[in-house]
């Protein structure tokens, strides 16, 4: 009986460490995803270019948002398989939210930039 009560004790403390790695393992993934978009450049004039290093340029969706929130209508550019350009020449100064939302992976990030 000892046995058995040892071995479910065990059994549950194993689950909970792998539950504990597995969800470690989807946050680095997240934040390797995250860390791997770059925005540039930053302050933008003409156009802000969006590098997508582990992330296809055509199944990424892209919003972009005003410093209060309102979506700004863009028609991204997709210059090849991991690179997008979006025109921001006739905006108004200030600074806005680039929004990346890739259904495949989950990925789902938010990037600040500053139009002059």
């Amino acid at each position: 009986m000892r046995f058995i009560t040892s071995f479910f004790i065990l059994l549950f403390a194993a689950s909970a460490v792998l539950a504990q790695v597995r969800e470690e393992g989807v946050m680095l993934q997240e934040r390797t995803l995250a860390q791997s978009v770059s925005v540039y450049p930053n302050p933008a004039f003409d156009y802000i270019d969006i590098n997508l290093d582990h992330l296809r340029a055509n199944k990424v969706k892209v919003a972009l948002y005003n410093i209060i929130g309102n979506e700004v209508y863009v028609e991204p550019e997709i210059i090849d398989e991991h690179h997008i350009r979006i025109r921001v020449k006739d905006f108004s100064s200030g600074y806005y939210l680039v929004a990346l939302r890739d259904e495949q992976s989950n990925f789902r990030g938010t990037y600040k930039f500053l139009k002059r």
